[in-house]
């Protein structure tokens, strides 16, 4: 037997026997953990705050024949504002999913856990608009888990890309420029959508939500990644329109 304390985020939960509930959690040094917290469902647990979505806590685990227990659970954080906004709500959702199809067991994630953390902050206890926020959650998303986008040359030819016509190849991983389009597939993009891309990537969270929504490539970027994951996530069928 073996009992480890884990910081973690709820990724998903699905009801269990009659008073249990099977969980999977993204922690930052050991990627994903699917165990079970055991009666956590029956009135007055105290653990049943901390077997929803979103939940952030100490959860210490017994780990058995490769079965992990959650054994007590100190609660951090609920993000429960995220209950009162529909939209808002299933923006934060779409990242869990997001996050549950990139991180693997026993694989560090600290990159991943602190870019959902701050942007899941950022739903539950800020104003601002989502596009932004999930759009700079995208592409340092791609950039943690291995595809960040190249924004400064061309993918074919290696020209540096300084003035438009531009193109971003989804595909290849970047930016194409007019000599090279081949197809329709080839997206446009707009020299103030470029700007904001790659500013995006050098700041941190805390600055890339400020960049002007207008200008955030959101559907792009999504396509983007979910092409890399290679399935379209059934959680974005609920993401408010553009």
């Amino acid at each position: 037997m073996i009992q480890t304390e884990n910081t973690a985020i709820v990724l998903r939960r699905v009801n269990y026997r009659d008073n249990d509930r099977m969980v999977t959690l993204l922690s930052p040094s050991r990627g994903r953990i699917d165990a079970v917290i055991r009666n956590c469902r029956k009135p007055k647990s105290h653990n049943l705050n901390a077997a929803e979505l979103f939940a952030l806590g100490d959860y210490m685990i017994v780990e058995t024949g490769g079965r992990m227990t959650v054994t007590s659970v100190r609660l951090i954080e609920t993000f429960w504002p995220l209950r009162n906004d529909y939209d808002r709500l299933t923006c934060a959702a779409w990242l869990l999913s997001l996050a549950e199809a990139a991180a693997e067991p026993e694989q560090e994630q600290q990159e991943l856990f602190m870019l959902l953390l701050h942007t899941l902050s950022r739903l539950a206890f800020s104003d601002q608009p989502w596009q932004p926020l999930l759009s700079g959650f995208l592409l340092h998303f791609s950039a943690c888990q291995g595809f960040k986008p190249r924004l400064n040359h061309c993918v074919h030819c290696g020209k540096r890309a300084e003035e438009p016509p531009f193109f971003f190849d989804a595909e290849e991983g970047g930016l194409c420029c007019e000599s090279c389009r081949r197809s329709r597939a080839q997206i446009p993009l707009s020299p103030e959508q470029l700007r904001w891309m790659r500013h995006a990537l050098t700041v941190g969270s805390a600055s890339w939500v400020n960049l002007p929504e207008a200008e955030a490539p959101f559907a792009l970027l999504r396509s983007y990644v979910e092409g890399k994951l290679g399935r379209r996530l059934k959680s974005g069928a609920l993401l408010p329109p553009e």
